[in-house]
């Protein structure tokens, strides 16, 4: 056990917030593939946590965007902050905190690429919002999400709606449809990655990889944004 703190000290490091009780970092890391595996029960994994994690993520979100973009509406701010909690843009938070490499998880799960898929690590990370509140109450929580989620906003957002900004964007300046073709899959069913690249016509804007095909497109959707942007 002991071990087990020892390795997480460098999240801590990362995430800005020193743990007073260590147990709740371990047990927000503990994925349900790790206590089946270990006949640990259902409450060991860290699946209490995150519904927990997830209300702190909502209310600090909703704080924050309420206070900083005071001229939008609701249903704007609802919108947006339906593009910063989803599921990828978490999970790409998660990723910048290097938090993969933290988890326990079963070792099926990872042997098929479980530390790199986008719900396995979204959900960690709102365990670890879950485990920062009770450790250190909701200030503490909150100023992680501000720091840890709530950065880079527009990049977000423009990530989360990138295939209707590309639309917008060629609508009437560039000749020929938008279409998207999959060019490529590869990994296990359970596992696999999809090549797809945004095209208009013949000609290639873009080139985007994924999980899924959804994922695949956004991706190839906003490196197509990105380059037509350079070019302006």
């Amino acid at each position: 056990m002991k071990r087990d703190y020892e390795k997480l000290s460098g999240l801590e490091q990362k995430a800005g917030y020193r743990f007073k009780d260590k147990s709740l970092l371990f047990h927000a890391m503990i994925h349900s593939s790790y206590t089946n595996e270990h006949r640990m029960g259902r409450s060991g994994n860290n699946e209490r946590l995150e519904f927990l994690g997830d209300a702190v993520l909502e209310l600090s979100s909703s704080d924050y965007l309420y206070r900083e973009y005071s001229d939008k509406p609701e249903g704007e701010l609802t919108k947006f902050r339906a593009s910063i909690v989803c599921e990828p843009t978490l999970a790409r938070c998660a990723r910048e905190l290097g938090l993969g490499k933290y988890l326990f998880l079963g070792r099926g799960e990872s042997a098929e690429g479980g530390r790199d898929r986008d719900s396995i690590l979204s959900d960690a990370l709102e365990a670890l919002i879950g485990a920062i509140y009770l450790d250190g109450g909701f200030a503490n929580a909150k100023e992680f999400v501000f720091r840890h989620v709530m950065n880079d906003l527009e990049h977000k957002k423009l990530f989360y709606d990138s295939k209707t900004i590309l639309q917008e964007m060629i609508q009437g300046k560039i000749d020929g449809n938008l279409s998207y073709e999959l060019t490529g899959e590869e990994g296990p069913d359970h596992a696999k990655v999809f090549h797809v690249k945004a095209l208009i016509g013949d000609r290639t804007l873009g080139v985007g990889e994924g999980r899924t095909k959804k994922a695949a497109e956004q991706m190839a959707a906003y490196r197509a944004i990105l380059s037509l942007k350079e070019k302006e």
